[in-house]
């Protein structure tokens, strides 16, 4: 179990492996969020790829890091989530908020194009 935090391009990229449970949920949202406030990074990407479990708490992480992204005005998209992961997110109304793609190279492209819309 890992949380891996990298910062890019005005985005600070979590990488979280293992389960994404009440057991690490506090450590990461406290990590993010510190990350967040020292790199000064609007957007979020969060990596699932090798995330193998998530409940409750890890959803709740999620929906926090994307009100606090969103009220600074940045996006958050979220990659590499297994099919029974992308399960739980579509039951519990994620992909109806925030984009969730197959890769980092997608993520990006998503993020670039919504940028220019904005701008």
């Amino acid at each position: 179990m890992a949380l891996i935090l990298n910062s890019k391009k005005n985005t600070l990229i979590a990488h979280i492996s293992g389960d994404f449970d009440l057991v690490k949920a506090n450590q990461y949202r406290e990590q993010i969020d510190r990350n967040l406030a020292e790199t000064m990074s609007q957007n979020l990407l969060l990596d699932l790829a090798k995330t193998t479990f998530i409940d409750s708490s890890g959803l709740g992480v999620i929906m926090g890091r994307y009100r606090k992204v969103k009220a600074n005005h940045g996006q958050m998209i979220i990659y590499g989530v297994s099919p029974r992961i992308r399960k739980i997110f579509e039951l519990s109304g994620i992909l109806s908020l925030m984009p969730v793609c197959s890769s980092e190279e997608a993520a990006w492209k998503i993020l670039e194009e919504n940028t220019r819309k904005e701008a």
